[in-house]
């Protein structure tokens, strides 16, 4: 008699031959997917539908009036203009005398912005963190923020009446024996009165993010300079300005890439036909050809030739900073 038995197929051949396994992890990825992960996070998500609305209807959908740069536009007819011109408002704003002094002025005035206003925040956030007192440090904090919440109107209304022929600055001035001066006619001084209003509205408020970064940096490396014998100076080198070099650098890159945006509110309201040869920059310019000269399709070929510069620039920027420190934005 045999003693042969006959084995039972295991679950996985019974009615038909058997299914190579899925690879580990499969469905787990599955479950992760977007699709999932829309599911699970639906909330989350939603709360980015005006965000990407906003972003959409006013920065991307006007990009489509562009096209005027390159066609004829008249007051109350297409709003994509009238016929195609080709580059010719290209040709005419590079060739216009008054153009290159206006893009000068907004080179001078976006790199003294950017030497100035970047770099005295990070001191501030040091010299603040240095701070012992939690009481002196918070008042030292709250008032370096105030003008930042100042309207724009408000902080030139400021600058008016602190250099006006009667106000405190030319008082100083008569104190000292000197001639009061109309600083705000003067085409000499807007540079330093542009830049000194940007450093008082603007580095209380930038020192935020530093701040935030220095609470991040680890105690214990602090601990391990004293030991070394590093004295406070070695420590802030060695320790602090490493520790908040990432976010340095993406701000710098942030910066860079706003450079030619020079503050179009503030200039507006500051400056006047006699301090045009130093205070007009591109986008006051645009606003004079655009707006009040209704010489749209050159406004529009001058703000695109901008916004390539803007481009090239923080693209620029983030590769060198990407090779060098290894820090970027993407």
């Amino acid at each position: 008699m045999s003693t042969s038995q006959t084995l039972d197929p295991s679950p996985g051949t019974r009615g038909g031959p058997q299914r190579p396994d899925r690879a580990p992890g499969h469905r787990a990825r599955a479950r992760t997917g977007w699709g999932a992960a829309l599911r699970r996070d639906w909330q989350l998500y939603s709360l980015a539908i005006l965000p990407l609305l906003f972003f959409l209807i006013f920065r991307y959908g006007p990009m489509v009036g562009n096209v005027i740069a390159f066609r004829k536009f008249e007051p109350g007819g297409s709003i994509f203009g009238e016929q195609w011109v080709g580059l010719r408002y290209v040709k005419m704003f590079l060739s216009d005398p008054t153009f290159w002094t206006v893009f000068t002025n907004t080179l001078v005035l976006g790199a003294l912005t950017l030497v100035f206003c970047f770099p005295l925040p990070i001191v501030l956030a040091l010299l603040l963190n240095e701070v012992r007192s939690t009481k002196l440090k918070r008042f030292l904090q709250s008032v370096s923020y105030l003008p930042h919440f100042l309207s724009m109107v408000i902080v030139a209304a400021i600058v008016m009446q602190m250099l006006s022929i009667d106000g405190p600055i030319n008082q100083m001035v008569k104190a000292f024996g000197g001639e009061p001066t109309v600083f705000l006619q003067k085409p000499d001084w807007f540079r330093t009165i542009f830049v000194s209003s940007e450093v008082w509205q603007t580095v209380g408020w930038g020192t935020i993010l530093y701040l935030a970064a220095l609470t991040t940096i680890d105690g214990q490396l602090y601990e391990a300079a004293r030991m070394d014998g590093a004295s406070r100076w070695r420590q802030i080198w060695h320790v602090t300005l490493p520790g908040i070099r990432p976010t340095a650098i993406t701000l710098l890159v942030l910066n860079i890439g706003t450079f030619m945006a020079v503050g179009f509110e503030k200039v507006l309201l500051l400056y006047n036909p006699l301090t045009y040869p130093t205070a007009d920059v591109i986008s006051t310019y645009l606003y004079r050809m655009g707006v009040e000269s209704s010489n749209m399709s050159y406004a529009a070929a001058i703000g695109l030739f901008e916004a390539l510069i803007g481009i090239v620039l923080i693209s620029s920027a983030n590769v060198i900073s990407r090779r060098t420190v290894g820090a970027s934005l993407w």
